[in-house]
């Protein structure tokens, strides 16, 4: 089918767009720069642009919704907080409007969101079906989730993506921690005690495409492995993989003071998140072990 992927220039856009391509997909990328999309795809994407944005929709089997300002490059100013939010939300509008102008409409469309619905979650294991927390990440997936939603009015099957910190090869959150890990110089953030809900960027991939494809899947779906991990057993983790010691901790007043609520809600606060709905309905991770999704990454 013909797949509209916004945001494929991302990280896990392009990861996506590439996985589309391999399994026989028509694929097209929405994006501010059509100049960015070739120079990544070459002219195996159609290279579609924000200022065209009211037809992408037309004649779509299904349209992947991943637009969103990266919450870990800046300091959360209030422009920062500001963007955040207004590029999530707006971009789901946009494409609940697509939809609607679409003579031909697509059958599924995919919402991303994040774990970060959850707030701060202690030492609790959360599900699909539990409430939202009360952080500032929370409002804004409480209020990103539902910006596409018009959709489902028009008989068009809605899935919500919750993921986690995904993990692969060339950028994300493990491209950052990365360089310090490897001089030595990797840390376990505060106690170490705060939830890591990960999951590979394959089996990120694998289970978009599961869900575009599994036409009685709707609603809202954990992407993540089934193994979450607090902080520190992923630093020890991640520092035994580049076989280096894990000697050193960040107190947890350092990064309030250097970073504020970002630095809290990042690295301090966290959630030990299941993917119940996506184990029931059949999905098989690749990687539901991190050492083995690690190795995947750093191969």
């Amino acid at each position: 089918m013909r797949i509209v992927v916004c945001g494929g220039t991302g990280f896990i856009g392009q990861a996506l767009a590439r996985h589309l391509l391999a399994e026989g997909h028509e694929v097209a990328v929405l994006s501010r720069s059509a100049q960015k999309v070739r120079a990544l795809f070459g002219g195996r994407v159609a290279a579609v642009s924000w200022v065209a944005a009211p037809g992408f929709a037309e004649g779509a089997g299904a349209v992947v919704n991943l637009t969103g300002e990266n919450i870990g490059s800046g300091l959360w100013t209030r422009d920062k907080r500001r963007r955040i939010f207004d590029s999530r939300v707006r971009a789901g509008q946009a494409v609940a409007e697509a939809v609607a102008l679409a003579q031909t409409r697509p059958k599924v469309v995919v919402q991303a969101s994040a774990v970060g619905y959850y707030g701060h979650t202690g030492n609790r294991t959360v599900a699909e079906d539990s409430p939202p927390g009360k952080t500032f990440l929370a409002e804004v997936c409480r209020q990103w989730e539902p910006s596409s939603a018009a959709v489902e009015a028009l008989g068009v099957r809605r899935v919500v993506i919750r993921s986690g910190i995904v993990l692969g090869p060339g950028g994300g959150v493990l491209g950052q921690m990365l360089p310090a890990f490897r001089l030595g110089l990797g840390a376990t953030l505060g106690d170490g005690r705060q939830g890591l809900s990960w999951i590979s960027l394959d089996d990120e991939v694998r289970a978009i495409a599961f869900l575009i494809e599994n036409e009685a899947a709707s609603g809202v779906f954990n992407l993540c492995a089934p193994g979450p991990v607090d902080n520190r057993t992923f630093a020890a983790a991640l520092a035994a993989a580049v076989h280096r010691p894990l000697l050193l901790r960040a107190p947890a007043l350092a990064i309030r003071l250097l970073l504020g609520d970002m630095g809290r809600e990042l690295l301090l606060d966290g959630q030990f998140v299941k993917p119940m709905r996506l184990l029931e309905t059949g999905f098989r991770f690749r990687y539901p072990e991190l050492t083995g999704a690690l190795a995947a990454a750093l191969s």
